[in-house]
Protein backbone atom coordinates (compact mmCIF):
# COMPACT_ATOMS: atom_id res chain seq x y z
CA UNK A 1 0.00 0.00 0.00
CA UNK A 2 1.42 3.31 -1.33
CA UNK A 3 1.50 6.29 1.62
CA UNK A 4 -1.38 8.01 -0.83
CA UNK A 5 -3.69 4.83 -0.12
CA UNK A 6 -2.82 5.00 3.86
CA UNK A 7 -4.10 8.68 3.34
CA UNK A 8 -6.98 8.17 1.65
CA UNK A 9 -7.86 5.18 4.11
CA UNK A 10 -7.70 7.26 6.74
CA UNK A 11 -9.84 9.87 5.44
CA UNK A 12 -12.55 7.42 4.39
CA UNK A 13 -12.69 6.17 7.63
CA UNK A 14 -12.80 9.12 9.60
CA UNK A 15 -15.45 10.19 6.47
CA UNK A 16 -17.52 7.12 7.44
CA UNK A 17 -17.41 7.73 10.98
CA UNK A 18 -19.20 11.53 10.47
CA UNK A 19 -21.85 9.76 7.91
CA UNK A 20 -23.07 7.11 10.44
CA UNK A 21 -23.06 10.41 13.34
CA UNK A 22 -25.08 11.77 11.34
CA UNK A 23 -27.62 9.32 11.02
CA UNK A 24 -27.41 8.75 14.53
CA UNK A 25 -28.57 11.62 15.55
CA UNK A 26 -31.83 11.87 17.41
CA UNK A 27 -33.95 13.86 19.91
CA UNK A 28 -30.87 14.03 22.81
CA UNK A 29 -29.36 16.50 19.91
CA UNK A 30 -32.66 18.48 20.25
CA UNK A 31 -33.16 18.69 23.75
CA UNK A 32 -28.98 19.62 23.96
CA UNK A 33 -29.72 22.46 21.38
CA UNK A 34 -32.93 23.82 23.53
CA UNK A 35 -31.22 23.44 26.91
CA UNK A 36 -28.35 25.45 26.06
CA UNK A 37 -31.26 28.22 24.45
CA UNK A 38 -33.00 28.09 27.30
CA UNK A 39 -29.94 28.77 29.78
CA UNK A 40 -29.36 32.28 31.72
CA UNK A 41 -25.44 31.22 31.87
CA UNK A 42 -22.66 30.12 29.87
CA UNK A 43 -21.27 26.95 27.84
CA UNK A 44 -18.37 25.74 29.54
CA UNK A 45 -16.62 23.24 27.82
CA UNK A 46 -14.14 20.83 29.48
CA UNK A 47 -12.28 17.49 28.76
CA UNK A 48 -9.01 16.30 29.00
CA UNK A 49 -5.92 15.33 26.44
CA UNK A 50 -7.36 15.24 22.55
CA UNK A 51 -10.78 16.09 23.87
CA UNK A 52 -10.16 18.63 24.99
CA UNK A 53 -8.23 20.37 22.46
CA UNK A 54 -11.29 19.41 20.47
CA UNK A 55 -13.07 20.76 23.30
CA UNK A 56 -11.44 24.44 23.00
CA UNK A 57 -12.37 24.73 19.51
CA UNK A 58 -15.84 23.61 20.42
CA UNK A 59 -15.86 26.58 22.82
CA UNK A 60 -14.12 28.83 20.42
CA UNK A 61 -16.60 28.07 17.77
CA UNK A 62 -19.46 28.69 20.13
CA UNK A 63 -18.43 32.20 21.40
CA UNK A 64 -17.50 33.49 18.01
CA UNK A 65 -21.18 32.34 16.70
CA UNK A 66 -23.45 34.16 19.44
CA UNK A 67 -23.22 31.22 22.07
CA UNK A 68 -21.13 32.51 25.20
CA UNK A 69 -18.51 29.68 25.97
CA UNK A 70 -15.73 28.95 27.53
CA UNK A 71 -13.18 25.90 28.63
CA UNK A 72 -12.13 24.71 31.60
CA UNK A 73 -9.28 22.51 31.59
CA UNK A 74 -10.84 19.81 34.32
CA UNK A 75 -7.21 19.42 36.02
CA UNK A 76 -7.24 22.87 36.08
CA UNK A 77 -10.67 22.74 37.56
CA UNK A 78 -9.75 20.58 40.74
CA UNK A 79 -7.12 22.64 41.74
CA UNK A 80 -9.31 26.15 41.71
CA UNK A 81 -10.78 26.64 38.33
CA UNK A 82 -14.05 25.36 39.17
CA UNK A 83 -14.85 28.90 40.50
CA UNK A 84 -15.26 29.82 36.84
CA UNK A 85 -18.65 27.54 37.14
CA UNK A 86 -22.18 29.27 37.90
CA UNK A 87 -25.52 28.11 38.62
CA UNK A 88 -27.18 28.47 35.53
CA UNK A 89 -24.27 27.58 33.71
CA UNK A 90 -24.18 24.34 30.52
CA UNK A 91 -21.12 21.78 30.68
CA UNK A 92 -20.24 19.71 28.24
CA UNK A 93 -17.75 17.20 29.11
CA UNK A 94 -15.95 15.22 26.51
CA UNK A 95 -14.36 12.16 27.01
CA UNK A 96 -14.60 9.27 24.75
CA UNK A 97 -14.30 6.38 27.37
CA UNK A 98 -16.72 8.24 29.55
CA UNK A 99 -13.77 7.60 32.32
CA UNK A 100 -11.45 10.16 32.45
CA UNK A 101 -10.33 10.46 36.21
CA UNK A 102 -10.22 13.74 35.80
CA UNK A 103 -13.49 14.60 34.10
CA UNK A 104 -15.35 12.39 36.76
CA UNK A 105 -13.59 13.99 39.64
CA UNK A 106 -15.60 17.33 38.67
CA UNK A 107 -19.04 15.83 37.88
CA UNK A 108 -20.44 15.95 41.88
CA UNK A 109 -19.01 20.03 42.03
CA UNK A 110 -20.63 20.47 38.84
CA UNK A 111 -23.97 18.75 40.09
CA UNK A 112 -23.51 20.55 43.24
CA UNK A 113 -23.38 24.28 41.32
CA UNK A 114 -26.58 23.88 39.88
CA UNK A 115 -24.94 23.32 36.12
CA UNK A 116 -26.56 21.24 33.64
CA UNK A 117 -24.25 18.28 32.21
CA UNK A 118 -24.41 17.33 28.78
CA UNK A 119 -22.12 14.02 28.20
CA UNK A 120 -20.13 13.96 24.80
CA UNK A 121 -18.55 10.24 24.65
CA UNK A 122 -18.37 7.25 22.35
CA UNK A 123 -19.41 4.78 25.52
CA UNK A 124 -23.31 5.16 26.62
CA UNK A 125 -23.08 2.97 29.42
CA UNK A 126 -19.99 5.00 31.34
CA UNK A 127 -20.13 6.66 34.45
CA UNK A 128 -19.87 10.71 32.47
CA UNK A 129 -22.66 9.54 30.59
CA UNK A 130 -25.01 8.26 33.54
CA UNK A 131 -24.20 11.08 35.31
CA UNK A 132 -24.84 13.62 32.60
CA UNK A 133 -28.55 15.31 32.00
CA UNK A 134 -28.36 14.37 28.34
CA UNK A 135 -26.00 12.29 26.91
CA UNK A 136 -24.76 12.93 23.04
CA UNK A 137 -23.73 9.34 21.27
CA UNK A 138 -19.87 10.18 19.42
CA UNK A 139 -19.19 6.58 19.32
CA UNK A 140 -17.07 5.16 16.14
CA UNK A 141 -16.93 1.91 14.77
CA UNK A 142 -13.40 2.34 14.79
CA UNK A 143 -10.39 4.43 14.78
CA UNK A 144 -8.61 5.46 11.48
CA UNK A 145 -5.49 4.98 13.42
CA UNK A 146 -4.46 1.37 12.13
CA UNK A 147 -2.96 0.49 15.75
CA UNK A 148 -6.51 1.74 16.87
CA UNK A 149 -4.73 3.66 19.63
CA UNK A 150 -4.68 7.47 18.64
CA UNK A 151 -7.88 9.32 18.67
CA UNK A 152 -8.44 10.01 15.14
CA UNK A 153 -12.00 9.48 14.09
CA UNK A 154 -13.44 9.65 17.42
CA UNK A 155 -12.13 13.25 17.55
CA UNK A 156 -13.39 14.23 13.82
CA UNK A 157 -16.80 13.00 15.51
CA UNK A 158 -16.85 14.73 18.37
CA UNK A 159 -15.48 17.96 16.52
CA UNK A 160 -18.43 17.51 13.69
CA UNK A 161 -20.58 17.05 17.11
CA UNK A 162 -19.96 19.93 18.35
CA UNK A 163 -19.88 22.17 15.30
CA UNK A 164 -23.35 20.81 14.67
CA UNK A 165 -24.33 21.93 18.00
CA UNK A 166 -22.78 25.48 17.30
CA UNK A 167 -24.54 26.09 13.98
CA UNK A 168 -27.85 25.03 15.12
CA UNK A 169 -27.74 27.52 17.93
CA UNK A 170 -26.74 30.12 15.68
CA UNK A 171 -29.87 29.23 13.54
CA UNK A 172 -31.89 29.42 16.27
CA UNK A 173 -30.79 32.20 17.48
CA UNK A 174 -30.95 34.04 14.13
CA UNK A 175 -27.74 34.64 14.24
CA UNK A 176 -26.57 36.76 11.29
CA UNK A 177 -23.25 37.91 9.05
CA UNK A 178 -23.16 41.33 10.81
CA UNK A 179 -23.60 39.91 14.12
CA UNK A 180 -20.44 37.07 13.44
CA UNK A 181 -18.47 40.31 12.07
CA UNK A 182 -19.33 42.00 15.62
CA UNK A 183 -16.59 39.14 16.99
CA UNK A 184 -14.25 39.67 14.58
CA UNK A 185 -13.36 43.42 14.06
CA UNK A 186 -10.01 43.12 13.57
CA UNK A 187 -9.96 40.19 10.64
CA UNK A 188 -10.62 40.99 7.26
CA UNK A 189 -14.08 39.32 7.11
CA UNK A 190 -15.06 41.67 10.17
CA UNK A 191 -13.54 44.74 8.07
CA UNK A 192 -15.60 43.68 5.14
CA UNK A 193 -18.97 43.21 7.14
CA UNK A 194 -18.41 46.49 9.71
CA UNK A 195 -16.55 49.48 7.38
CA UNK A 196 -19.23 51.42 5.78
CA UNK A 197 -18.46 53.77 2.58
CA UNK A 198 -18.90 56.78 5.11
CA UNK A 199 -16.09 55.45 7.30
CA UNK A 200 -13.63 55.65 4.72
CA UNK A 201 -14.18 58.08 2.48
CA UNK A 202 -13.34 61.59 1.67
CA UNK A 203 -15.42 64.56 2.76
CA UNK A 204 -15.52 68.54 1.75
CA UNK A 205 -12.45 70.36 0.64
CA UNK A 206 -11.54 67.03 -0.06
CA UNK A 207 -13.61 66.49 -2.69
CA UNK A 208 -12.36 67.29 -6.22
CA UNK A 209 -15.56 69.24 -8.12
CA UNK A 210 -15.59 71.82 -10.93
CA UNK A 211 -18.68 73.38 -12.45
CA UNK A 212 -19.54 72.26 -16.40
CA UNK A 213 -17.99 75.86 -16.94
CA UNK A 214 -15.00 75.81 -15.95
CA UNK A 215 -12.45 75.40 -17.88
CA UNK A 216 -9.83 72.33 -18.72
CA UNK A 217 -6.88 73.84 -17.28
CA UNK A 218 -8.37 75.06 -14.21
CA UNK A 219 -9.86 71.39 -13.48
CA UNK A 220 -6.31 69.40 -14.14
CA UNK A 221 -5.19 71.62 -11.64
CA UNK A 222 -8.09 70.50 -9.19
CA UNK A 223 -7.69 66.50 -10.54
CA UNK A 224 -3.89 67.16 -9.41
CA UNK A 225 -4.17 68.88 -5.92
CA UNK A 226 -7.12 66.34 -4.72
CA UNK A 227 -4.54 63.32 -5.67
CA UNK A 228 -7.39 61.38 -6.25
CA UNK A 229 -7.03 61.30 -10.34
CA UNK A 230 -10.22 62.80 -11.02
CA UNK A 231 -12.99 65.16 -10.46
CA UNK A 232 -16.49 65.29 -10.22
CA UNK A 233 -18.32 67.90 -12.50
CA UNK A 234 -21.53 70.19 -11.40
CA UNK A 235 -24.43 71.75 -12.74
CA UNK A 236 -25.95 74.97 -12.14
CA UNK A 237 -27.25 73.68 -8.81
CA UNK A 238 -24.77 71.90 -7.33
CA UNK A 239 -25.78 68.68 -8.22
CA UNK A 240 -23.33 66.25 -9.74
CA UNK A 241 -23.55 65.23 -13.73
CA UNK A 242 -20.31 63.81 -14.65
CA UNK A 243 -17.27 62.92 -14.14
CA UNK A 244 -13.44 63.21 -15.24
CA UNK A 245 -10.39 61.11 -14.89
CA UNK A 246 -6.72 61.80 -15.55
CA UNK A 247 -7.33 58.69 -17.85
CA UNK A 248 -9.42 60.29 -19.86
CA UNK A 249 -7.63 63.72 -20.11
CA UNK A 250 -4.24 61.46 -21.24
CA UNK A 251 -6.31 59.62 -23.86
CA UNK A 252 -8.09 63.16 -25.72
CA UNK A 253 -3.71 64.27 -25.27
CA UNK A 254 -2.62 61.11 -27.47
CA UNK A 255 -5.39 61.70 -29.92
CA UNK A 256 -3.98 65.50 -30.11
CA UNK A 257 -6.53 67.35 -29.24
CA UNK A 258 -6.33 71.03 -27.38
CA UNK A 259 -7.75 70.49 -24.51
CA UNK A 260 -7.23 73.25 -22.07
CA UNK A 261 -9.31 75.68 -23.18
CA UNK A 262 -12.41 73.70 -23.59
CA UNK A 263 -14.67 73.07 -20.73
CA UNK A 264 -15.12 70.52 -18.43
CA UNK A 265 -18.84 70.15 -19.35
CA UNK A 266 -17.93 69.54 -22.86
CA UNK A 267 -15.72 66.82 -21.77
CA UNK A 268 -17.15 64.87 -19.10
CA UNK A 269 -18.61 61.61 -18.91
CA UNK A 270 -22.06 61.55 -17.81
CA UNK A 271 -24.12 59.48 -15.27
CA UNK A 272 -20.99 58.74 -13.09
CA UNK A 273 -20.96 55.47 -11.03
CA UNK A 274 -22.50 56.53 -7.40
CA UNK A 275 -22.97 54.72 -4.36
CA UNK A 276 -24.61 55.64 -0.42
CA UNK A 277 -22.71 56.29 1.95
CA UNK A 278 -24.46 53.88 3.98
CA UNK A 279 -23.41 50.80 1.91
CA UNK A 280 -21.03 48.50 3.28
CA UNK A 281 -17.50 49.48 1.74
CA UNK A 282 -16.88 45.96 0.05
CA UNK A 283 -20.12 46.69 -1.97
CA UNK A 284 -18.23 49.71 -2.94
CA UNK A 285 -15.20 47.97 -3.93
CA UNK A 286 -17.19 45.07 -6.47
CA UNK A 287 -19.09 48.04 -8.11
CA UNK A 288 -15.53 49.58 -8.65
CA UNK A 289 -14.62 45.80 -9.90
CA UNK A 290 -17.08 45.23 -11.91
CA UNK A 291 -17.11 48.28 -14.18
CA UNK A 292 -13.46 48.86 -13.80
CA UNK A 293 -13.13 52.40 -12.19
CA UNK A 294 -11.11 53.35 -9.11
CA UNK A 295 -13.57 55.86 -7.71
CA UNK A 296 -17.27 56.44 -6.91
CA UNK A 297 -18.95 59.85 -5.90
CA UNK A 298 -20.72 59.29 -2.48
CA UNK A 299 -24.49 60.59 -1.57
CA UNK A 300 -26.37 60.46 2.16
CA UNK A 301 -29.67 59.50 -0.07
CA UNK A 302 -30.72 57.90 -3.47
CA UNK A 303 -32.33 60.52 -4.33
CA UNK A 304 -29.86 63.54 -3.79
CA UNK A 305 -27.69 65.08 -6.31
CA UNK A 306 -24.90 66.65 -4.26
CA UNK A 307 -22.28 64.52 -3.77
CA UNK A 308 -21.57 64.01 0.04
CA UNK A 309 -17.77 62.56 -0.78
CA UNK A 310 -16.37 60.33 -2.80
CA UNK A 311 -14.08 57.21 -2.44
CA UNK A 312 -11.15 55.57 -4.00
CA UNK A 313 -10.25 51.90 -4.53
CA UNK A 314 -6.75 52.83 -2.51
CA UNK A 315 -8.66 53.91 0.50
CA UNK A 316 -10.36 50.18 0.50
CA UNK A 317 -7.17 48.88 0.24
CA UNK A 318 -5.63 50.36 2.80
CA UNK A 319 -8.44 49.75 4.94
CA UNK A 320 -7.19 45.29 4.42
CA UNK A 321 -10.86 44.96 2.75
CA UNK A 322 -10.16 42.66 -0.65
Amino acid sequence: MTILDEARKVIQAEAEAVAALADRLDRSFEQAVQLILQTRGRVVVTGMGKSGLIGQKIASTMASTGTPAFFLHPAEGIHGDLGMIMTGDVVIAISNSGETEELLRILPVIKRLGAALIAMSGNPASNLARSADLFLDVSVKEEACPLGLAPTSSTTTTLAMGDALAVALLIERGFKAEDFAIFHPGGSLGKKLLLRVEDLMHRGDAVPLVREDTLMKEALFVITAKGLGVTGVTGAGGGLTGVITDGDLRRCLERGEDILQSTAGSLMHRNPKRILARELAAAALQLMERHAITTLFVFEQEQDQVPCGIIHLHDILKAGIA
